[in-house]
């Protein structure tokens, strides 16, 4: 719900009405509506919405690695081999 609450503060800041941003993402104004008040929404949709309000790029970081805590740590992961598609 965080989410949907800070893409519809972010609708709002820019003057649109969701048929608005429905036009500008190509999701449909019914879907924004059920995202904006229940926070459901595909993951395909909420690119589209927040491609369409200019902030795609602030969704990069949400699954990247934490920091390394210290050299040894950072050179543990460089070393860590990254297994194959199939392989464990």
């Amino acid at each position: 719900m965080q989410i949907a609450k800070r893409l519809k503060t972010l609708r709002l800041m820019e003057g649109w009405k969701r048929e608005t941003l429905a036009d500008r993402s190509g999701v449909t104004s019914a879907s924004i509506k059920r995202f904006e008040t229940k926070g459901e929404a595909s993951l395909l949709n909420v690119l589209k919405i927040a491609h369409a309000l200019g902030r795609l790029s602030d969704l990069q970081t949400i699954f990247a690695p934490p920091p390394a805590r210290s050299m040894t740590e950072l050179e543990q992961q460089a070393a860590k081999p990254v297994p194959k598609r199939g392989r464990r």
